[in-house]
């Protein structure tokens, strides 16, 4: 996160790319994201092995599904709403499908997984379970309810943006 480049994938008609650290996991994203938000929560920090997650948020429809055996994904609570998926083969995270009635089906990617430089963080969720401060000018959100509530502004307010 330190030194990202504020710049937007502009061009919609473009493919960009996305992969783990190793390569097994690629992802064609056909779409700018429709927000950056790091997530401080622990399940969050246990799945990416960090002080917290760094994700680029898309419509599900604008991430290319990964090859079948390449990821091995996970529920890590109930509901299952987030399937959290790793690398077979490196064990790194590689994407997570969010499906619910109430949403819209959504992909998320780590931000380092990008071959292009993300777009600038939107908002830091979970901020009170963090692991260390971010000194930054975003907007942090605090507790399960205003972490979830900053999220579906971001996807709602996103989805009229386009």
């Amino acid at each position: 996160m330190a030194g990202a480049k504020v710049t937007r994938m502009a061009n919609h008609n473009d493919v960009h790319r996305a992969a783990c650290g190793c390569g097994n996991v690629t992802l064609d994203i056909s779409a700018p994201p429709l927000f950056r938000v790091v997530c401080h929560c622990s399940i969050c920090k246990a799945f990416n092995n960090a002080p917290f997650a760094d994700i680029l948020v898309y419509r599900a429809g604008d991430v290319s599904n990964p090859e079948p055996g390449t990821v091995d994904f996970k529920a890590w609570r109930p509901p299952p709403n987030v399937q959290r998926g790793t690398c077979a083969r490196c064990g790194k995270p590689a994407i997570e499908q969010f499906r619910s009635p109430l949403f819209p089906d959504l992909a998320m990617v780590p931000s380092a997984n990008l071959e292009d430089e993300p777009p600038a963080v939107d908002a830091h969720i979970f901020y009170g379970s963090r692991i260390e401060d971010i000194n930054d000018d975003v907007p942090k959100h605090s507790g399960y309810w205003r972490s979830q509530w900053a999220f579906g502004k971001l996807v709602f307010a996103r989805r009229r943006d386009r």
